[in-house]
């Protein structure tokens, strides 16, 4: 991947975590992360449209997943696709919590812990 598809994906992401939205700025401990949508293993190419930024949590929480099962549900559902779905479809701000509004939304808050303590912590700082 060349440093200018790098440079491409943090400022259409404005520098923030495209699944939590935590801002460059307010990650005291690790650059954010230019994340395979799809990942390698699974056929995903360093196309633009199949990178993202991630913060190191939701990074590391997704790894390969391309899916999760819905805490309500109970169905296999598809995690947050940052390049075909629009964010606001599918979370919600509770406060400094993050709220799935769709089976999708649900399904991606749980499987990338994006309410852990550590980034509500994070969150209520700033």
């Amino acid at each position: 991947m060349t440093e200018a598809t790098r440079a491409f994906v943090r400022r259409r992401a404005e520098h923030r975590c495209e699944y939590c939205h935590l801002h460059q700025d307010d990650s005291p401990l690790a650059a954010l992360h230019i994340e395979h949508i799809r990942p390698r293993k699974h056929g995903g190419s360093d196309h633009e449209s199949n990178l993202c930024l991630a913060c190191i949590d939701c990074n590391l929480h997704k790894g390969a997943n391309l899916t999760g099962i819905d805490p309500v549900s109970g169905a296999v559902t598809e995690l947050f696709h940052p390049r075909l779905q629009q964010w606001d479809d599918h979370f919600a701000w509770t406060g400094v919590r993050l709220a799935g509004k769709t089976s999708v939304g649900h399904t991606t808050v749980q499987v990338l812990n994006m309410n852990s303590e550590d980034q509500l912590d994070l969150r209520a700082a700033e």
